[in-house]
């Protein structure tokens, strides 16, 4: 009986290793699929498939080449957001004093923005009839370290801020051939001009925004404005209807502190529709989680000292995002972050987090397939794409991957294609 156990322990032991590996012929042919000769072979690519169960890399190549992730720099964002905040938003720190009440920011983003659950400000407020704002507990600048200046009047880039609203975007519609913008406060600042634009158009150092009659479209249906601690108090103090005021005081060391919306809806949003604003803002809740100040440089430092300290090679991470050019990373080190991911993570919220190939997010038109097999962050950025998570095979495990590519001279949706090739061969593999 002490045999027949032994016997049957080794072999599954057994086949449970050689499950979690290549044979010779899958072997050669990724090598094909990935190496000289291939399509990839003409620009930098690297790549890693990673068995989650046995802890075993079936298949990798250039893993240890640094990579610009673009936003799969958000699963570096979104592991440190579930470690650091729990399941709640900081929205504010406070003191009161009578009928008055002062409010730091904490860098929630929810405030007005898209369809988020909206903080109850109107209701929170109620007690007092002044409100003294102040940002001095902000340290990180509007744009973060290697974002593009002439990204500004995309909505993919909107400005950082210890308390937005309006997700410090104005909403364009098309009424007739004139925009019709929102918050209405912005209206009395949108002038036509003859300059051959086709959308609505922000002026680089003023909240001043231009469309041409003649050619408007409005296909941008948002566009980031210049943020201030004066505009926020304007804006806010026509939704709240009580009167705020900008006083940049020091955040004393005794204070209250108000969480005032889910996190788990903002981590959705920013992993399925790659949201930047999301991204950046929860970074700076990270920080203010931490060291009670708004300082993204400072929580990324933090997060790579602790948390992050055994990744393969050290990210250089400089943004919550992913829109920096400085941030660089190794496939491996991204195989190992999302391990870290997965063991803290439940399986059911994991995939409902990740764009699903032909089903949603960022994947919905990509990964085509009867029955989903991609589970993945995106990262796409001008010459460099990149995707990160799972794959389901045909055997039904799941396995992690990182499939990076840099420096090639051709438009994304070429390099997805081939991409999408390889990855459905392997789906057969596994």
């Amino acid at each position: 009986m002490r045999k027949g156990l032994l016997l049957t322990i080794l072999t599954l032991l057994i086949s449970h290793l050689l499950y979690a590996q290549l044979n010779r012929e899958e072997f050669t042919r990724l090598e094909s699929a990935l190496g000289e000769g291939s399509f990839f072979s003409g620009h930098l690519t690297g790549f890693m498939l990673f068995d989650l169960d046995s802890q075993r890399v079936l298949y990798e190549k250039n893993s240890h080449q640094r990579f610009i992730p673009a936003s799969t720099t958000k699963l570096l964002t979104l592991f440190s957001s579930l470690v650091v905040l729990g399941d709640s938003t900081q929205t504010l720190r406070y003191v009161t004093e009578g009928n008055t009440i002062k409010i730091w920011g904490s860098g929630d983003p929810s405030w007005k923005y898209k369809k988020m659950f909206q903080p109850d400000f109107r209701e929170f407020l109620a007690p007092f009839d002044k409100i003294v704002f102040s940002d001095a507990n902000m340290i990180s600048s509007a744009f973060g370290y290697g974002w593009q200046w002439d990204d500004y009047f995309y909505d993919y880039s909107a400005e950082r801020s210890s308390l937005p609203i309006y997700g410090n975007l104005v909403q364009v519609k098309k009424i007739g051939n004139a925009p019709t913008v929102s918050p209405p406060s912005f209206q009395p600042l949108v002038f036509p001009t003859t300059r051959t634009i086709r959308e609505l158009e922000r002026d680089f150092h003023t909240n001043k925004f231009y469309y041409n009659p003649n050619n408007f479209r409005a296909r941008e249906e948002f566009i980031p404005f210049i943020s201030s601690p004066e505009l926020l108090t304007q804006l806010a103090s026509e939704v709240t209807g009580k009167v705020w005021v900008y006083q940049p005081d020091s955040l004393p060391a005794t204070h209250q502190e108000w969480r005032g919306a889910p996190l788990y809806p903002i981590l959705k949003e920013m992993m399925l529709e790659s949201d930047n604003f999301l991204a950046e803002q929860l970074m700076l809740m990270v920080s203010d989680r931490l060291f009670q100040r708004l300082d993204t440089e400072r929580a990324i430092e933090y997060m790579l000292k602790t948390y992050l300290h055994d990744l393969p090679d050290t990210p250089q991470w400089v943004d919550g995002s992913g829109l920096s050019r400085h941030n660089l990373m190794t496939p491996r080190s991204m195989v190992t972050l999302f391990d870290k991911l997965y063991r803290i993570i439940p399986d059911r919220d994991l995939l409902d987090l990740l764009p699903t190939g032909g089903k949603s997010g960022t994947l919905k038109n990509s990964y085509v397939a009867e029955a989903p097999y991609i589970f993945a962050k995106t990262g796409t950025m001008s010459n460099n794409h990149s995707l990160a998570g799972l794959i389901r095979g045909k055997s039904g495990r799941y396995y992690c991957f990182a499939f990076m590519n840099s420096n090639y001279p051709w438009k994304a949706s070429e390099v997805r294609r081939e991409m999408e090739k390889v990855m459905g061969m392997l789906r057969e593999m596994i």
